[in-house]
């Protein structure tokens, strides 16, 4: 059987979940966090030792200032109220992608709940946060440039956000949407892929362990027969 070593997931869906139900894109997205800490608590339960979470692209600061102001203060307050939580269930946070937009509160907190997760070794949560995989490779490459270094996949990767982390083995996407949108486009190359129908709000422990379960008996190549 595969082991499951790194879930990434896209969660997709929450505003169409808001609309639909409560009239309120935001509401969606409150709503998504009860699901996140649904998913945290089956990730532990598996023993599986990275979760990656597609929380806010570079393509996301097209919404509405008010929605970007909700989520990101859902964020805060999410951090504020659950850290003692990650700590005490022995996970360390990880935010990989570009914070310069940020406002300086945002990024002492991220700071700070990075700093005080840090020695945790149960799971690492990977929050993308403004991540985008094409300027994550470009930003590879300069840094790659400056240092005079060679480029090979290894160099590469050295230099991405996701550095020391493998690659995911499963990516799973919400929300009845076919598409990567821009997420670890380098580290999915031979990861396996479900996309599920049901929105975010509305995936649940059921429907994890079915996925986990289904990965664990595949037949995996990498190239080879």
């Amino acid at each position: 059987m595969n082991p499951v070593n790194h879930v990434a997931i896209i969660m997709d869906g929450n505003g169409r979940w808001g609309i639909k139900y409560k009239n309120s894109r935001n509401a969606g997205h409150r709503e998504g966090l009860n699901t996140i800490e649904t998913i945290i608590k089956e990730t532990l339960k598996s023993k599986i030792r990275y979760l990656t979470l597609y929380t806010f692209s570079t393509e996301n600061w097209k919404r509405p200032k008010k929605e970007i102001f909700f989520l990101f203060n859902l964020l805060e307050k999410f951090l504020l109220k659950k850290i003692n939580e990650l700590i005490k269930n022995g996970i360390k946070l990880k935010i990989i992608g570009d914070q310069k937009l940020f406002t300086s509160k945002l990024k002492k907190l991220l700071k700070e709940s990075e700093l005080k997760t840090s020695k945790n070794k149960k799971l690492q949560i990977n929050l993308a946060l403004n991540y985008g995989s094409k300027s994550e490779i470009i930003n590879a490459v300069k840094l790659i440039n400056e240092n005079e270094k060679t480029f090979t996949e290894k160099s590469i990767e050295d230099h991405l956000y996701t550095k020391n982390i493998p690659n995911p083995d499963i990516l799973i996407r919400t929300g009845d949407t076919n598409r990567l949108s821009n997420f670890l486009l380098w580290q999915l190359a031979y990861t396996e892929i479900f996309f599920e129908k049901k929105l975010w709000p509305d995936f649940n422990t059921k429907d994890y362990k079915k996925i986990l379960n289904k990965f664990r008996l595949l037949k995996r190549n990498f190239g080879s027969i």
